[in-house]
């Protein structure tokens, strides 16, 4: 069996403020395209590895939100993104919060006003 899902698309409206906020607090390098007549930035991608990857997009049919799916971001220590993220203005949706074997969990509002979850494994 295969990871379902292949590609994610975060709702923008301001892609330079958001390219900002997502490299500063996740390290992530981005690299902006044009697709369909869209603006997007593309997060790095691993072919051949498990998991997937995503964009941010800019048009008339995204729409920051806290309502809908939920994006999880793998990170290796959920307290130093929360600190980078609100550094930037982020609010803290839900503090980190001990799930047992799973590890951490925790949210935040982004810079565009969608809800991102972030997953930390237990060491």
């Amino acid at each position: 069996m295969t990871n379902p899902v292949v590609h994610f698309e975060i709702p923008v409206t301001d892609l330079d403020r958001a390219i900002a906020f997502y490299e500063a607090v996740f390290g992530y390098r981005l690299e902006r395209a044009e697709v369909d007549g869209y603006q997007m930035a593309f997060y790095p991608r691993a072919d051949g590895k498990p998991g997937a990857s995503g964009a941010l997009a800019k048009g008339d049919v995204y729409r920051p939100s806290h309502d809908g799916p939920v994006i999880y971001f793998d990170v290796p220590d959920i307290d130093a993104v929360m600190a980078r993220a609100t550094a930037r203005g982020a609010k803290v949706l839900y503090p980190k919060k001990d799930i047992g074997e799973a590890g951490f969990v925790g949210e935040i509002e982004d810079s565009e006003g969608n809800r991102i979850a972030l997953s930390q494994a237990k060491s």
